[in-house]
Order: C-alpha cells, then structure tokens, then sequence
C-alpha cells in the first residue's frame, strides 16, 4: 500500500511541476465544508522528499527490525508498521491541506504516529518518558498554531485556513502573527532554543523511523514557515533579521553541543539542529532580500536553503541508517566502545563517510552546492547592499563558516574513532557487515547524494519553480547554470583522477601478496589498544574546555591520594548536558514537581478530609460573591 501512495502521489507532484496551474483534488467532506488537496509546486517539492526518504526508510527497516521478531510478537510489528505508514500519509496531507482545521488534525495524527514509532521500545520507561516528553512538547506547539489560526480568523472573518492569512498580513503588521506560527513550527522543527524533545527522540527511536524523522518530519515546520511567508508582502525585514538570528544560534550551538555527545545518534540529532540552522539562515537572507529589494539575495537565499531541505533529508538519513547498521552489529552507540570497523564493515563505513562529507558541506557531495549557493547570494549581494545590510551579511558570513568548519571537525572524530584504528572493547569483536536489504537504501540515497553533487545543473529549474512562489526574480537562478556546469566538470575530473588512483593501487596490489594484520600500534600492540588511541573525549577536549560554558562538559574521576603508592583501579567518564534545555525545561518542570509534591499532603485517601475540602471551597466561593468580587 505504501508504495501505490508514493507512486500516485509522486505522479501528482511531477504533474504541479509540468504544469502552471494549482493541481486540486476533493478530499473529503466535514462540518458543511469541502475541504481539497492542493498542490502547488512547495507542496510538489515536499511531496518528493518524503517519498523517497518514506521508500529508504521502508526498506532498511525489513532488515533493521529483524533482530526484534522474537522478542515482539506480530501484532506489535503490524502496529510499529501501521504507524510508520501513517506518519507518511500524515506529512503527505501536511503539505497538501489548506484548511487550518483539516491541517491541525493531519499535524495533530503525525504527531501521535510518530509519538508510538518512538516508543518502540516501549518496555524501556526512559524511553517511554522521552516519548512522552516529545508528544507534549508537540501539543504545546500545535496550541501556537490553533492560537494564530484563531486570530487571523477573527480579525478579518475570511476563510479558517492557510489562504485567509493574506487578508490578515495585508491589514496588519505581520510579524507579532508571524511569531506564533514560528514558535509552533520552530517546534517541530527543532529551532533552538524550541529544540529538547530532538536530542532524546531521535535516539530512543528505531534508526529507520529516526531517519525519516530527521530527514522529512522536522522539515515540516520548516514547510509550515515556508507556507506563511508566502502570503507575507510587507514589513519582511524584522522577520527575516528574527529567522537569520535564531538561525545562525541554532546551526553554531547544535554543531558545539554535537561535538561533545558520545551516543552517535544524540550526536546525530544534534546535527539535525545544525542543519536546520543553515536551512533557516538560506531562508532568512531571503526574506531580507526581498524586503531590500536585492533579488540575488532573496532567490540565492531561498533557493540555498530550500535545497539544502533535499540535501538534509539525503545525507541525514544515510548517516542514520548506517550508524543503525553499527547498533544493530555492535549493540551500542558508544562511540568510545567502538573502532577499526572499517574493516568488519567496510560498505557501511563507505556509505558512512560519503554522508560525513555531505553534511559538511565539501564537494564534490550535495551539501556543497545548497551552502554554496547561500555564499553566492551573500557575496554578489555585498556591493549592492547598505552598510547595515553588509554588516548581516558579514556575520552571516562568519556564522556559515564555523558552521562548516566544526561540522568537519566533528565528523573527522565520529568517522575515526568508529572506524578507524583498533576495536575498544568487546562490543567489535565477531562484527560483519549488515545484510544487503540494509545497503540498499545506502546505494539509493549515494545515488542522489553524487547527482545533485556533480550534477547541480539538472536542479536549477525544479528550483527554479520553487522559488517562484516566494519572488519573481527566480529566473537568476538559470544565471547559475554555468557555474554549476564548472562545478560538475570539476568534480567529474576529481572523481576520474581518485578513479585512475584507485585502478592503478588495486593494480599493483595485484603483483605483491597483501596482508592484514591490526593497526600499528607504535610499538604498544601488546596493550589494550584503547590506552593508546584517541578517544571522542580527548579529540574535542580542547574545544569542550573553549566552549565549557556552553556545551557543559562534566568529568567524573577520583583524584589521586598522596598516599596511594600503588594506585587502584579507576574510571574516568564524561557527560555534556544541554544547557539550554536545563534552565527552560528542567529546572521549570522540577520546581513543578516539587510544589505537586508539597501539596500532595492533602490527598489523604480519608473521606471526611475531601469533605471539608470540598465544604470550605464553598464557603470561599460563597464570601466571593457576597463581597462581589466574583
């Protein structure tokens, strides 16, 4: 079934990009109203994206799921499997509903679908809390959309739906409204600070529904924002200045606190609030530049982060999926327990770095040319702009590029330390590569990651057709084409030139017998090899001690005594606790629970005590009104 939905879905996508016109289908019938599927070329986009990352996901979970059939039963499977298909129908129906009550509903069903694919592990009460944690943290997001809904309808009467929002942001100032669906979008896409539930989700989950998770359902806020500002014409500047800030937060702390996890997929997550960052930093400076009336800014910043959403669904679910692969071998995501897999797993270590290099942005991968494109629209746009324009676009500047730059310093500790070197505990001894229904999905999202890398050219229309809706200046993207053509023609003589390298290594290997033998160990081969390796602690320790403030790095070892001449065994660990998250969640919810502790003496279990509860609420009640206070 999931598979005829992506196929007729796919097809109607394909067609709203063929074609000029707004594509409608009537959908179902509720309270007196029609309510339609409308797919305009936004939606088209989005409709893609979640297919194909949908498939992927789909595929690797045959696999994935496998060493769970003998500890569930087959209902629990079908239900895991009947949730996975309706968090695809429900952000399929996300990004083709209007109508705001038809469209808080299919948010409200993706949000509880996806509340139980995290849960999955539900025998586990810490991950019964963290889904918890998740689902209400999406009910307080969806209650800022209902609010903003609600206002826009009563201050103008048009219609309770995303088209009414243009007569609201036509008679009044856009951005207190605009706000509200920030917040309860920023939700769901993991905005900092707005971001606590992502950093717990995503790991707790499965690793095929933590992909589609970061790789689509996040982007749902981002299509929500991005479907607001379509009907915003006035006023954009103090919008756009608001999204480029909480942008450039998000991307600089999400890569610092990733830096520091040592659970590979927590460190992952936090890369998706890295990534969300750069998606928000493409669409801030595009809404700068139409308020500036600098067109290369707008449609390079639009079209930058709008691709970059493609870019982030592909190399964010690959890494899932084969950091899931190294769970499901080695039964940890301790990085620190882990090492020289490269060997025991080599297509996975392969599809592992190929999604590092994406994600940092180097070329020739895709996640070069949606960030390249975010450069050149700052760039061109400095000589046209004013001094406090080109003081943003500075500091935008700098923002994206240590962005980038912690993004690769963290993936040359994650990809070393997993694969390189030598095993650090038992967990990688007896390690084989996955079975090939979980490669699959790796081949298929590499595909994709090297066409858009070293065939930019073929995007710039469909991207073209996007930007559109927010500009009508789109057309400079085509100005782009030689560029990408250089691009492509660049990297196809880098890939020939490591091609020929590699023929001619395997070549000369051929003529001499080769042997594999451990990784040299300096001379120290007869010790533990995690003694003289680096460590994911002691590789970022420089920048966790720059940054202590931040990303909160505790150490917990025992001192040496003076006393101690043969020292006894010790242990040494570190643990980062997100900060933010500390004082807007934590602190707040455990002065909470203390006052519903206090007050619980009062629940007594004796009947005469709720009596005379109940009897002195009256007389209260009774003294109000006598005095007219109430």
């Amino acid at each position: 079934m999931q598979i005829v939905l992506i196929g007729i879905t796919s097809f109607w996508a394909i067609q709203a990009f063929a074609t000029s016109n707004l594509i409608e289908f009537p959908f179902i019938y509720v309270l007196g109203n029609s309510i339609s599927l409308s797919i305009d070329k936004l939606s088209a986009f989005f409709i893609l994206v979640i297919n194909f990352t949908s498939l992927t996901g789909l595929i690797y979970a045959r696999g994935y799921l496998k060493p769970y059939l003998p500890k569930k039963n087959s209902t629990e499977i079908a239900f895991h499997y009947f949730n996975f298909l309706w968090l695809h129908i429900s952000m399929l129906l996300v990004v083709m509903i209007r109508d705001a009550l038809a469209f808080l509903i299919a948010w409200e069903i993706m949000s509880l679908v996806s509340f139980f694919l995290v849960i999955f592990e539900s025998e586990k009460k810490e991950t019964v809390k963290i889904g918890l944690k998740y689902l209400i943290q999406m009910h307080i997001g969806v209650v800022f959309l209902m609010i903003a809904f609600i206002i826009a309808y009563v201050q103008t009467g048009a219609a309770f739906s995303f088209d009414g929002l243009s007569v609201y942001f036509t008679s009044y100032h856009p951005f207190p409204l605009f706000l509200l669906f920030f917040i309860g979008f920023g939700i769901k896409a993991g905005f900092i600070p707005l971001h606590s539930w992502l950093p717990h989700a995503h790991p707790a989950a499965p690793s095929h529904v933590s992909g589609v998770m970061s790789g689509v359902m996040i982007k749902m806020g981002i299509y929500g924002i991005l479907r607001v500002l379509s009907y915003i014409h006035t006023d954009l500047f103090g919008s756009g200045l608001f999204v480029l800030i909480i942008s450039l937060v998000s991307g600089i702390i999400g890569v610092s606190f990733a830096i520091v996890q040592h659970d590979v997929k927590k460190l992952l997550a936090y890369h998706s609030i890295e990534n969300i960052g750069i998606i928000g930093i493409g669409i801030g400076l595009g809404i700068i530049g139409l308020s500036q009336n600098m067109p290369v800014l707008a449609v390079l910043g639009f079209g930058g982060g709008i691709l970059h959403i493609l870019n982030h669904s592909l190399f964010k679910s690959l890494l899932f999926y084969t950091a899931g692969s190294v769970y499901k071998q080695t039964h940890t995501r301790n990085i620190e327990q882990l090492g020289g897999l490269i060997k025991k797993m080599p297509k996975t270590a392969l599809f592992f770095l190929l999604g590092a290099l994406a994600i940092s942005g180097l070329p020739p991968f895709n996640g070069f040319i949606s960030e390249f494109l975010i450069y050149s629209g700052m760039f061109q746009s400095l000589q046209t702009a004013d001094l406090s324009v080109d003081i943003i676009l500075l500091l935008s500047f700098s923002g994206l590029a240590i962005i980038g730059g912690l993004a690769i310093f963290c993936f040359t500790k994650v990809f070393s330390i997993i694969f390189l070197g030598t095993g650090r505990s038992d967990k990688t001894k007896n390690v084989t590569e996955v079975e090939p229904v979980m490669i699959v999905p790796d081949f298929l999202i590499g595909f994709f990651i090297l066409l858009i890398g070293m065939g930019s050219f073929i995007i710039v229309q469909p991207l073209m057709n996007v930007v559109a809706i927010f500009t009508d200046n789109a057309s400079i993207l085509s100005e782009m084409t030689p560029v990408f053509n250089k691009i492509s023609l660049s990297s196809g003589i880098f890939i020939s030139i490591i091609g020929i390298i590699w023929i001619l290594r395997a070549w000369q290997q051929k003529r001499h017998q080769v042997s594999v033998n451990d990784t040299w160990g300096c001379g120290y081969t007869g010790a533990n090899p995690a003694l003289h390796q680096y460590t994911a602690t002691s590789y970022a320790d420089n920048f966790a001690h720059i940054s202590s403030k931040l990303v909160n790095v505790k150490k917990e070892y025992r001192d040496f005594t003076s006393d101690e001449i043969f020292p006894n065994e010790r242990s040494f660990e570190t643990h980062s606790s997100d900060i933010i998250e500390n004082i807007l969640v934590t602190k707040p919810a455990n002065k909470i629970l203390e006052f519903l502790n206090k007050i619980a003496v009062f629940q007594t279990g004796n009947i005469q005590h709720y009596l005379l509860y109940a009897l002195v609420f009256m007389i209260i009640i009774g003294l109000l009104t006598y005095f007219n206070w109430i």
